[in-house]
């Protein structure tokens, strides 16, 4: 060793890392999950809990197979540390349906041929959900818009459009048929 230089030996425990406890809500279900510093929020939901509607393709947050609600908000899972989720409320695919009935934007997706080979469809369908929450009746070129992050290969975007104007408009035909409904008989 030369000198003046220390060995690498002292450095040793700043490589080790000790998993954390992270408490995070998952699809409505409290889970504490031991996690490493490195840990993506992707890796947590999909390998410790299981949820394989969640899919790592590019790692960098642009391809939005990864899509996640987290606290409300549409994140890329494959970006987001685990470690910083704690107390956070996340929301997948599998969170998505009501026992054996599908959420509209599901039943939506596969009336109008929203998915093909289906692989990025649960990250389609969270972005979408995101912008309905954010923008009930979004325009044309609001769905464009905040759709434009999520990459399919299949599909040619028309029919995850349709799919997204459908279950808007499903939603306001309830909305008016229950409004109506309700009116009629006061």
């Amino acid at each position: 060793m030369l000198p003046g230089m220390k060995s690498r030996s002292h450095n040793r425990n700043m490589v080790v890392q000790h998993p954390r406890e992270v408490e995070i809500s998952l699809n409505g279900i409290r889970r504490r999950v031991a996690v490493k510093s490195n840990w993506t929020l992707l890796r947590l939901i999909r390998n410790s809990l299981g949820c394989k509607s969640v899919k790592e393709v590019c790692g960098i947050g642009e391809c939005g197979a990864c899509t996640v609600i987290k606290d409300g908000r549409a994140v890329s899972s494959c970006i987001e540390l685990a470690i910083l989720c704690q107390d956070s409320t996340i929301l997948t695919a599998e969170g998505l349906t009501d026992g054996e009935n599908l959420h509209p934007l599901q039943d939506s997706f596969v009336k109008e041929g929203g998915f093909q080979c289906g692989f990025c469809t649960p990250g389609m369908i969270l972005m979408a959900k995101a912008l309905l929450d954010e923008t009930p009746n979004p325009t044309l070129d609001e769905i464009k818009e905040y759709m434009s992050g999520n990459l399919c290969r299949c599909t040619g975007y028309w029919q995850i459009i349709e799919s997204i104007q459908n279950a808007v408009h499903q939603k306001n035909s309830k909305r008016i048929h229950y409004h109506h409904q309700r009116n009629s008989k006061t």
